[in-house]
């Protein structure tokens, strides 16, 4: 699952969410405008920046990120990229950091060089599979579960929430649009589950169903995840771990170019050969 993606629309659709996640009141979000921000000059890129809005100065700022692999990087990159953006923009507001884990073992163990900012009020760490009973609660603390609750529990936990958004939201198209993204969770985390069975879980007709175009559009975006899940595999076998921009760069690849990657990484020996193909691919564009 793209969950850097997921979490971005989450955010921005409900960012009532968020500031629930931190225990904060869920009406905070009116204070903040959301986005992802992207480092001038960088490969850095900030997976989402909560900015006080020009009548609510004495708040911080909220940067996120969402790590869901393991990285032993991870919080040399983050670091990096808050005091980049420091440096870049020069706010004056204070700050602060919330990093999500779908669990405690993706974190990185070796942390000495930040353990003074990890153990400061500035840092907040969170880890999804101990939310507890806050997900009963908060609308959008249950929707950020669905992301990783197990696939067993998710239709249930699904059409808990489907009932909750109708019944707990007023703002119709509001509405729709948590159920649109109740919808793409679903989808990601059940890419096999029938359109019948998604119509009954959202207790729609088949006419009813607005998704047509969307429902064919997340599968296909599922298929390019599942084919990029399995291209990483068999790049790291063949070539042992890659650094975060060939990464990055792979993930930017369409089906059929993953598709041709898959044939052209057996003859690979080296990153060199991989940074090559795809320099290549580049200049086909």
């Amino acid at each position: 699952m793209k969950t850097d993606s997921i979490f971005y629309r989450l955010f921005t659709t409900f960012p009532n969410a968020f500031f629930e996640l931190i225990n904060l009141q869920s009406n905070e979000a009116n204070a903040y405008n959301f986005a992802s921000v992207e480092l001038k000059q960088t490969a850095f890129r900030i997976d989402g920046v909560f900015l006080p809005v020009a009548d609510a100065s004495t708040r911080p700022i909220y940067f996120v990120e969402v790590q869901f692999q393991k990285d032993a990087e991870f919080y040399a990159r983050l670091f990096s990229e808050i005091f980049l953006y420091l440096r870049l923009y020069a706010p004056t507001k204070a700050w602060r950091a919330v990093v999500i884990f779908p669990r405690r073992s993706i974190e990185p163990t070796k942390v000495e060089p930040y353990q003074v900012l990890l153990e400061s009020q500035l840092v907040t760490r969170l880890y999804l599979n101990e939310l507890g009973d806050r997900a009963e609660q908060s609308l959008g603390v249950g929707i950020i579960k669905l992301v990783v609750e197990n696939e067993k529990q998710t239709p249930a936990l699904a059409k808990n929430l489907i009932a909750r958004t109708r019944t707990e939201l007023t703002n119709a198209a509001l509405v729709q649009q948590v159920l649109d993204l109740i919808e793409t969770i679903v989808l990601y985390k059940l890419p096999r589950i029938s359109r019948q069975e998604l119509v009954r879980m959202f207790g729609l007709g088949d006419f009813d169903i607005k998704t047509t175009r969307f429902y064919e559009e997340v599968r296909e975006e599922v298929r390019q995840e599942q084919a990029l899940e399995l291209i990483m595999r068999q790049l790291r076998r063949r070539i042992g771990n890659m650094d975060q921009q060939l990464q990055e760069r792979i993930s930017q690849l369409s089906i059929e170019q993953l598709e041709n990657l898959a044939e052209a990484l057996l003859d690979f020996s080296s990153q060199a050969d991989l940074a090559t193909w795809l320099q290549d691919q580049s200049n086909q564009v």
